[in-house]
């Protein structure tokens, strides 16, 4: 798994949530209309976000995890308006903090990584 990768239980099952990809973190600017060091200051620290904020942290940072687009933007249409904001801005924090300041590796991270070698 990605050193800056979050995994969070979203709509039905855990889902990996990741936007290390520099494309990804363009779009996410671009969504946004800030930059991403700001975006993590207004979702973090000073939660004065958007919802369209949190939306596009997640579906996002569902695609850089690997699900395909589309369905990334349906499970984001589907679970997301049922979810408490609390709970959608905790998944984005996790994964805007775990791009900002990576991951600590799990010993199942290590032995995974040390065998694929």
């Amino acid at each position: 798994m990605s050193r800056t990768a979050h995994v969070a239980f979203f709509g039905d099952h855990d889902h990996t949530f990741d936007l290390a990809k520099p494309e990804l973190i363009r779009e996410l600017e671009n969504l946004t209309g800030v930059g991403i060091g700001a975006l993590v200051g207004r979702v973090i620290e000073t939660r004065t976000f958007f919802h369209a904020d949190l939306e596009a942290v997640l579906r996002l940072g569902l695609i850089g995890g690997g699900v395909h687009p589309k369905p990334a933007a349906h499970l984001v249409e589907t679970y997301l308006p049922l979810m408490p904001l609390a709970e959608v801005q905790t998944i984005a924090i996790g994964t805007l903090a775990a791009l900002w300041f990576g991951v600590k590796p799990t010993p199942e991270h290590i032995v995974n990584e040390e065998t694929e070698q």
